[in-house]
């Protein structure tokens, strides 16, 4: 079957939108009260990355280079200042000023400011020796300072008049200013030597920045395209894990203007392919977060406050909780986009926390480590117990039957805790319906697939493979500058987009190994675990595979609290609970037959376990990627049909 790129298409890294990247616009600009650079100009050349680590302990496949960071606890000290200023000063102001500026003119003002911005535009086209690009410029600047009146109309896009943009770091690059290191900049975000530089070479290029009043024209606009970024600028610090990594990940493949090697000759997945479809789910309304409310509470267990997020209906309704896949936050843009849904739809709603993500780990878990289906789900069950209380105590008499919604990871959990209802302590919260979306069967061997796939660039040639691991990543992140096309052919070959959605799930694992040991070190790890400089255990920690997390990490842990090993591999396997689930009538389950964390055995028992009527399936569309279609939205609503 061939793969088409569905409309507005980002794959970026399969499932690492939120794991890995996010738009550059998203976070670069952070506090760029003194740079008028524009985003894309940014796109210049960086040098070859310079920090990787090899498979050099289990012969995994090489882990992407990323630009060196030799001052990397000043780095991350800069953008620790930086995340507080954009939490607590510029996220309040630009709600304030998108209150007041209406969208159309903040619009204007971007155009302006790209307008007034074409000298020093003009200037590097010029000492790049790109003479049609130059002449581009000119031609956009004529047409919009006239007939755009003065610039706040963009009527050369409109006339499909081609940009060019150019600054002084993309001109330095091209003259040959390879810059090896990463800098965090004060206000201005992440950046390297050669771009530095150029930044303080494109302010004093702008004519108005000798002249007062003149010179408060350019933070002003820069502020201006900031205050519609900085609503997910912040989700995305909140909710990553490592939001200073994640960032230089980005910089260093956005910053490449060298195009990527687009050639795909291999066989393609389309599982993995449609996986990827799932960096699509983003809530409709991006006001949506703001709409509900961010609240936290104490729960017995730890000792420890833990937060969530709520959408309650005016009225009596439904109350649905929802627990997102492997190591999402309560505020990912997958648990955004289900929350949104099923609001819309008339339910309340409740978003928390994944068990492997550091906030669930450090707040509300009861083990050193995640992974033990049992221990994993009475945590959780006792946080949302807290959170019900909660809820009824503040809204009492709102909510009627409430439901259990797990998506990937939270599916299994969602089974778990209907198979044990009647086994969970009393005085725990006992739900009217229990859904699993895209729920895996058997953990354990989710995690011998995940290790395969990210192993397949094993596949290439070995004199080859870390350029061309480096090359899946830079496609990934050029895909971003394309316009959509519906069209477009799957540029990633099946070794690429394998390896792209298994390095997403490695990337959960680091972060998960990380917390557990900075927390209670068991000694397995070499690395000293530091804080501020994490470079040299992460890039050990990415040679563990999901196995060797649970041979040498969880199993060792659990045996040391009692649990065996046998009795462990057997809670990872909801075989485990076939009659429990039979008989259960609370039970929906929504899955996909290509779904890659599902073998045929899977699907096959899940079919024989529940009745049609309980358990819908879809041809197609990977492990979540077409969560956000018609047919799989209405199988949700039908799945929660009942409860109103």
């Amino acid at each position: 079957m061939k793969y088409q790129m569905p409309h507005g298409f980002v794959p970026i890294f399969g499932m690492i939108l939120t794991r890995l990247w996010l738009p550059l616009g998203a976070f670069l600009p952070i506090m760029a009260v003194s740079c008028s650079s524009t985003v894309s100009s940014r796109k210049a050349a960086a040098s070859a990355p310079a920090s990787s680590a090899k498979g050099s302990q289990t012969g995994q496949s090489s882990y992407p280079e990323f630009i060196a960071d030799p001052l990397e606890p000043v780095n991350r000290g800069i953008w620790a200042a930086n995340q507080g200023l954009a939490i607590g000063v510029l996220l309040p102001t630009a709600r304030a000023y998108r209150a007041v500026v209406p969208q159309p003119a903040r619009r204007s003002i971007r155009n302006f400011t790209r307008n007034i911005a074409y000298p020093g535009r003009l200037l590097n086209n010029a000492l790049q020796g790109r003479w049609s690009g130059a002449g581009d410029e000119s031609l956009r600047f004529l047409c919009n300072t006239t007939v755009g009146i003065g610039g706040f109309f963009d009527v050369a896009s409109r006339w499909n008049l081609p940009k060019s943009d150019a600054d002084f770091g993309q001109t330095f690059s091209r003259w040959g200013w390879q810059s090896n290191n990463f800098v965090m900049l004060p206000f201005l975000g992440p950046s390297d030597p050669s771009h530095a530089i150029g930044i303080l070479c494109d302010k004093a290029a702008e004519p108005w920045t000798y002249f007062y009043p003149y010179s408060l024209v350019s933070p002003g606009t820069v502020y201006n395209d900031l205050s519609d970024r900085m609503e997910e600028t912040v989700r995305f610090i909140r909710s990553e894990t490592d939001s200073y990594a994640g960032v230089k990940y980005a910089w260093t493949y956005s910053s490449k203007d060298e195009a990527p090697d687009w050639t795909s000759t291999g066989p393609k997945d389309l599982s993995t392919l449609q996986t990827m479809g799932a960096t699509l789910l983003q809530p409709k309304d991006p006001e949506f977060l703001r709409h509900g409310h961010d609240m936290c509470v104490h729960l017995p267990s730890t000792g420890r406050d833990m937060k969530f997020n709520c959408w309650i209906q005016p009225r009596s309704s439904p109350l649905v909780y929802i627990a997102p896949g492997l190591g999402s936050h309560r505020q990912s843009s997958q648990s955004l986009f289900v929350a949104e849904s099923l609001y819309q739809n008339g339910f309340s709603v409740v978003t928390t926390t994944g068990t492997f993500h550091p906030e669930f780990m450090e707040r509300a878990s009861t083990a050193a480590l995640p992974g033990y289906p049992p221990t994993d789900c009475n945590d959780l069950l006792v946080e949302l117990t807290e959170i019900d209380r909660t809820l009824e105590k503040k809204y009492p008499g709102r909510f009627g039957k409430k439901a259990f919604l797990g998506v990937s990871m939270g599916g299994f959990q969602s089974l778990y805790l209907a198979a044990r209802e009647k086994q969970e302590l009393p005085g725990l919260l006992r739900f009217d319906r229990y859904v699993a979306i895209d729920t895996p069967v058997d953990l354990q061997g989710c995690d011998e697939r995940l290790d395969r796939y990210y192993k397949a660039p094993l596949g290439w040639p070995a004199d080859q493979r870390q350029a061309r691991v480096n090359n899946s990543i830079h496609k990934a992140a050029k895909l971003l500058t394309l316009p959509p096309s519906p069209s477009r052919p799957a540029p990633f070959e099946a070794i690429e987009s394998q390896y792209l959605v298994a390095l997403s799930f490695r990337l959960t694992l680091r972060d998960t190994i990380y917390s557990s040991q900075s927390r209670q070190n068991m000694g397995i790890l070499r690395s000293p675990l530091s804080t501020w400089r994490r470079e040299a255990s992460y890039h050990e920690i990415m040679d563990y595979s999901f196995s060797d997390y649970f041979n040498k990490f969880a199993a060792p842990y659990f045996r040391s609290k009692g649990i065996g090993t046998s009795q462990f591999i057997r809670e990872l396997d909801l075989r485990t609970y076939q009659t429990s689930l039979r008989a259960q009538q609370k039970v929906r389950v929504v899955i996909n037959r290509n779904d890659f964390l599902l073998e045929p055995r899977d699907i096959a028992w899940l079919e024989s376990t529940l009745p049609s009527s309980r358990l819908k399936i879809f041809p197609e569309g990977g492990h979540m990627g077409n969560l956000a279609s018609p047919p799989v939205q209405e199988a949700l609503m039908g799945a929660l049909s009942g409860l109103k």
